[in-house]
């Protein structure tokens, strides 16, 4: 997917997420030579990938770069990126709770500035990466970013930066959600009396199963669910505990809403 992809990737850090993204990329065709990574110990991250433990002088021509180390760690990279910036460069940031107007103080005009909000599944090319950019930023950029993500997984771009906290908390907390939802269908099923660890196996294997049909449907995942829930049968009767008061719609809002509102709180302080 990336075979033809020839702008150059700074990455500056190589973080967990980071890291991630950069092993789908070469698994995709990324070429390594038109990579480099900028990390303090110098301790290599892949094949062929060229790692550099200060900044160059001159940062490559029409790069894309890639801020992949903790957001606290900005003010430390900042001023030896401002000093480097050029009009040709892109920057995409992966730096949570960080605003495009406080990387545009710190680093880069506001129309060259790209936020991504990745999650864990982008190492599989399975992740969601919702996109945020100025409106000023060209056409040419935003195709340049575009094509970067989309082996990683569904890539959109989103029509507000303050969308981004409830964006994190669907995509970036949901993995654990749904972790945890795959974990009480198995300790469900052992306390009923199934033998633990297959009960573990058939949850896991059933939700990714049901997960696949879902994404490849016509239709949205509550008709599925009435489709499969004949009248009088054993899926209605399930669905009609979860269904009473809508009790599962207010669990998955309030936890949601505790997530967002704690993603807007830890970007007061980091703002602060």
């Amino acid at each position: 997917m990336l075979e033809r992809f020839d702008r150059p990737l700074f990455l500056v850090g190589c973080g967990n997420m980071a890291g991630s993204m950069l092993s789908r990329w070469l698994e995709s065709g990324l070429a390594p030579a038109h990579v480099t990574v900028l990390r303090p110990s110098g301790k290599p991250v892949g094949n062929g990938v060229r790692v550099i433990s200060s900044f160059p002088d001159r940062l490559p021509e029409e790069a894309l770069v890639v801020l992949g180390m903790k957001p606290q760690q900005l003010a430390a990279v900042a001023p030896d990126l401002k000093a480097r910036w050029r009009e040709d460069l892109i920057l995409v940031s992966l730096l949570a709770g960080v605003s495009v107007g406080r990387l545009a103080e710190a680093v880069a005009p506001r129309e060259a500035v790209v936020r991504v909000m990745p999650n864990t599944p982008v190492a599989l090319g399975k992740g969601v990466c919702a996109l945020y950019a100025d409106p000023a930023l060209d056409a040419a950029r935003r195709e340049a970013v575009q094509a970067l993500m989309v082996p990683l997984g569904l890539a959109e771009w989103i029509a507000g930066e303050e969308q981004f906290n409830l964006v994190t908390a669907l995509t970036g907390c949901g993995p654990a959600f749904l972790f945890r939802f795959i974990d009480a269908l198995a300790r469900g099923a052992r306390d009923l009396g199934l033998e633990e660890g297959q009960a573990l196996r058939f949850a896991t294997a059933m939700v990714e199963g049901a997960s696949a049909l879902a994404a490849q449907a016509d239709t949205d995942p509550g008709t599925l669910a009435d489709r499969v829930a004949s009248k009088g049968g054993m899926t209605r009767e399930g669905l009609d505990v979860m269904d009473k008061d809508r009790r599962l719609d207010a669990l998955i809002r309030d936890t949601l809403s505790a997530a967002r509102d704690r993603g807007e709180e830890l970007e007061r302080l980091s703002a602060g």
